[in-house]
């Protein structure tokens, strides 16, 4: 892993790909360690955060997590308490006196409850294509809005996508 620091004092983590458990502990130790720091850059993988998120496309902008101020809809950094140690980018879809629960926004299983202490960092920005989104941007914010209120949903409305794009396009 390699930690590249930018003129705007933004940290950019490359290669979070691991091998092993080990080492993504290892790994996960330093974004968390970086994010004392100041922001961080990470490419997430995989597609539990798609369309938010593509893979190998985009970049998350992360800053330190204040507890107090997260709301359901936040998408947030949290270390999951298996032996996996995993760092993971979820949104926030229900908070309780037991904790926070997240979910993907392409998963319709919600994780948690998850504590206070195993969330890190909190996405501020969204890089795609060069270009930098904000979380604070309206856009962004009605579109997080919807998609959260169709997690129930997603599911068919996935299944009708495949089938119809099946049928249209093969």
């Amino acid at each position: 892993m390699q930690i590249e620091k930018s003129a705007d004092n933004t940290k950019k983590i490359n290669s979070i790909k691991y091998a092993d458990s080990a080492k993504k502990l290892d790994n996960s130790s330093k974004i968390i360690l970086a994010l004392q720091e100041g922001n961080v850059m990470i490419k997430p993988e995989g597609y539990s955060m798609y369309p938010l998120f593509v893979p190998k496309r985009d970049m998350a902008v992360i800053t330190k997590a204040d507890i107090a101020t997260l709301k359901r809809g936040d998408v947030v950094l949290y270390r999951r308490w298996d032996p996996s140690g995993i760092l993971v980018l979820h949104r926030i879809v229900r908070m309780t006196k037991d904790g926070f629960y997240m979910a993907g926004d392409n998963q319709t299983h919600i994780e948690g409850p998850l504590q206070a202490e195993q969330i890190h960092g909190k996405l501020i920005e969204i890089i795609r294509n060069g270009k930098s989104i904000s979380v604070e941007n309206v856009i962004y914010r009605v579109l997080s809005f919807i998609w959260l209120c169709l997690r129930p949903v997603r599911r068919p409305i996935s299944v009708a996508v495949a089938f119809i794009k099946k049928k249209v396009f093969h």
